[in-house]
Formats: structure tokens, C-alpha cells, sequence
């Protein structure tokens, strides 16, 4: 962990609020926090475009800067991982979205960029039927796409029902939090919060003391959406939080799913009117998902797996070829961009050699310019 750049990373964040796109430019511009103080007096030099109140605003960190100082110590004395933007760890599907966090606050042991990640989310008045789909689902996610990783928001109904069956199956579940990480709301779900520890985790972009308040619950739905392939939506009324989910996700080109319900049921209507305006593809199990998403064959390797058979996953590529592959398979969809960087490969070539591996079914391009790769 580079202490100084997280140092002035937080009181960045401090600095510009929750205005998500500014702190993302200055972030990126002038590489880190960091970066950011030490241009603190000639700002408009290296962003022209840059406004002359924020400017203003950027050359007085002391406050910002007592306040990380604290930060600091809280999250080194319990243990947190904070999350820079363009480290390894941080979640890479989120990286792409124009509005993800500069710094995230993580505890836990999951792979925040695990080959395949969903989320799964809905009303927190779940009925039987919503939280029996749940059971079904993620049991058979279990089988059939056994490294899957779940993401939802610890809140009441579907949320909760979704982390619980995830660590009944043993599958990790990750927490998005709209508060800090010095608290769990609500606190009846503090003992779940623990199982997930050590088979999971929980996520914020928000520091100590932050209390959850309506509106973070709001923003932290974009870091729900962006950090998982697919958005499932259980149960929903005709005006809730999961429909701003499911909005956010297919803005960042993310597939998003619903359980269809009984006409006239108030926790379904949500569900029924995506499914109607085509905003959500109808899902009635996990194969339905599995299929729409082309993960039919981590079903067929588990069990080559089982039976101990060695399998070659990429046989006739070049080494250009095998070089994508492997980035891919380690890391799950990428944009051009993205590979182009890993690979380190120019996007011209990149797009000639992406499309020879189309060609050998190897990958398949997907909505947004990204690339998914067939096993």
C-alpha cells in the first residue's frame, strides 16, 4: 500500500464531496492524489477547463488533510484495505464506469475482480416467493457456475436473503455499504456481516462516521451495478430502489435480469414492467442466466474438473493469441482499451488479433466494446 498517495487520496475525496466525475478528472489527469495537492496552487495551468471555484476550493487542504490523517489510523488499526483506483485490487468492471469512486474502503478476502460476478438485489419486503427463487437460484448457480461471486447490499429483504444463501452454498458474497465501515446498518444483520468476513466481504467508498443516510444508499447502488457482469432483480415495487439499480446498470452496459411475478402483486410489479418495457430480460432459473450470459461451459468444466480430466483451454493460438486468452480467463471481460494495456499490444493490432479469435470462437464481443472469453 503506497500510504502517502492513499493519504492524499482521502482527503481528496474530502475535498471535492461526492461529486464522483470531478474527483475521477483530477484523479486521472494528474495521476493520484497526490499529484492533485502538489498542483494545488496552479491547478488551472494543467486543467485549463478546470473552474475557477473549484481552484479556489483545491488550495486549502488543512482540514481535508487532519481528517485523513484519522482515517489512517482507523483503518490501519481494524484491518481495512483501502481501494485505490488503478491498483490491482480495485474492482476493474467498476474502473470503467464515469462516475466510480477514486478510493474504496474494502475487509475481506473475496476477489473483487473474480471471473464471474453477479448481483443480486430487490425490495427489502420480500415475500416467500421472492426469497424461495433466491434459494433456487443460487443453489443451482452453485452447481453450475461454482466460482460465481455475489454481490448485493446488506439491507432488509432480498438483500440479506441473497447473502445468506450465497454463504449456505459456500459461495463468497461481497456487501456494498452506504455508510462506513465502522458500523453495520442494519444491526441485526452484524452476525451475517461477520460470516461474510471470512467468506466475502464488505465495501464502501465511504469513511468512518459516515452515517447511512437516504442518499447513500442512492449512490452506492452505481457501485452495485458496476463492480458485477449482470444486474438480477428478485422482487420489486412499481418505485424502488432496485429499478435505480437496474437503470444505472444499463447505462454502464452491464445484462439486466428479473424474476417475473403474479399479475396484480405489489413486490412484483416492478419486476413485470422491466420485463414489459424489454429494460430486463426474463428469468425463470439459473439456466436461463447461465445461457443468456455464455457461461454454459463452467457447468462443463467443473465436471472435467470432477472427473480429472486435464483440458487444454487454448489450443491453436498464436502467442499474441494465448496472451489474450490467459488475460481474459485471469481477469474476466475487458474492454479494448483495457487489454490493450495489459497485453500491451496497440489497439490497431489488438482489434486485427481480437478478430482472428473471433473468428476461432475463442471470444465473442459483447455491448460496450468489451470482450468475453468462450470456454
Amino acid at each position: 500500500m503506497n500510504e502517502q498517495e492513499v493519504y492524499y487520496t482521502i482527503a481528496l475525496t474530502r475535498m471535492t464531496g461526492f461529486n464522483f466525475q470531478t474527483a475521477l478528472q483530477l484523479y486521472r489527469e494528474l495521476g493520484g492524489g497526490l499529484a492533485v495537492y502538489e498542483h494545488r496552487n496552479d491547478i488551472k495551468d494543467v486543467i485549463p477547463d478546470c473552474s475557477t471555484r473549484l481552484a479556489e476550493s483545491l488550495k486549502d487542504w488543512e482540514m481535508p488533510l487532519i481528517r485523513a490523517a484519522q482515517e489512517m489510523e482507523f483503518i490501519t488499526k481494524h484491518g481495512i484495505r483501502p481501494l485505490l483506483m488503478g491498483s490491482e485490487a480495485y474492482p476493474q468492471r467498476l474502473a470503467e464506469c464515469p462516475d466510480a469512486p477514486i478510493l474504496l474502503y474494502y475487509m475481506g478476502n473475496a476477489d473483487l475482480n473474480r471471473r464471474r460476478v453477479i448481483n443480486i438485489i430487490g425490495t427489502r419486503h420480500s415475500t416467500a416467493y421472492g426469497q424461495d427463487l433466491i434459494r433456487h437460484f443460487v443453489a443451482d448457480m452453485k452447481q453450475q457456475c461454482p466460482e460465481v461471486l455475489i454481490v448485493s447490499g446488506l439491507a432488509y429483504g432480498i438483500d440479506i436473503c441473497a447473502h445468506r444463501q450465497a454463504l449456505a452454498n459456500s459461495l463468497d458474497t461481497v456487501g456494498v455499504l452506504a455508510h462506513g465501515l465502522d458500523e453495520i446498518y442494519p444491526s441485526s444483520h452484524r452476525d451475517t456481516a461477520m460470516q461474510m468476513l471470512k467468506q466475502g466481504g464488505l465495501l464502501t467508498e465511504y469513511m468512518s462516521e459516515t452515517k447511512a443516510d437516504r442518499l447513500n444508499f442512492v449512490k452506492r447502488n452505481r457501485i452495485v451495478a458496476g463492480i458485477a457482469d449482470a444486474t438480477i432483480l428478485v422482487e420489486s415495487a412499481a418505485k424502488g430502489g432496485g429499478l435505480i439499480t437496474t437503470r444505472i446498470a444499463m447505462d454502464y452496459n452491464r445484462s439486466v435480469f428479473a424474476f417475473p411475478g403474479a399479475v396484480g402483486a405489489p413486490y412484483s410489479e416492478g419486476c413485470n414492467n422491466l420485463i414489459r418495457d424489454n429494460g430486463a430480460a426474463l428469468l425463470t432459473c439459473a439456466n436461463d442466466f447461465i445461457n443468456a450470459m455464455g457461461w454454459q461451459t463452467d457447468a462443463q468444466l467443473q465436471q472435467a474438473q470432477a472427473q480429472g480430466i486435464e483440458r487444454n483451454l487454448f489450443p491453436n493460438l498464436t502467442p499474441e493469441e494465448q496472451t489474450i486468452a490467459h488475460i481474459l480467463d485471469e481477469m474476466g471481460d475487458f474492454s479494448l482499451n483495457q487489454l490493450s494495456v495489459k497485453a500491451n499490444i496497440p489497439i490497431g493490432q489488438l482489434t486485427a488479433v481480437l478478430f482472428q479469435m473471433e473468428m476461432k470462437g475463442v471470444v465473442r464481443a459483447l455491448a460496450g466494446g468489451t470482450y468475453h472469453l468462450l470456454k
